[in-house]
């Protein structure tokens, strides 16, 4: 590969102070990878995780006193069942398509 130097001998391209191209092209909303239904489905999903984790939240057995919640129906079943269930519904939120309707009335807004 060819350096070219100018006079005060600076490699001529690097560091040329010019701002980027003006000329390119704002992507439009349809050429985005996800949709705003998208995003508020992954929000869904994540509230869902977080309630799960707060479902298994409880006290704990000490050497002193056993506590028998720590074996409870929402702490061992519901909890991590709310948190999985919240897991898929994140990676369905992420894999799914969106529509051509996603995107199509953010664009009409902004003409």
């Amino acid at each position: 590969m060819a350096v070219q130097h100018n006079k005060a001998g600076s490699v001529a391209g690097i560091h040329s102070g010019k701002r980027p191209d003006s000329r390119l092209e704002k992507e439009s909303l349809s050429q985005f990878p996800l949709g705003k239904k998208n995003f508020v489905m992954m929000a869904i999903a994540g509230a869902l995780i977080i309630a799960g984790f707060l479902l298994m939240l409880g006290g704990s057995s000490t050497e002193e006193a056993f506590n028998p919640d720590i074996f409870s129906a929402r702490r061992v079943v519901v909890g991590p069942t709310i948190s999985f269930l919240g897991f898929l519904f994140m990676g369905y939120a992420i894999i799914r398509r969106p529509s051509d309707s996603d995107g199509a009335s953010v664009e009409e807004n902004e003409k």
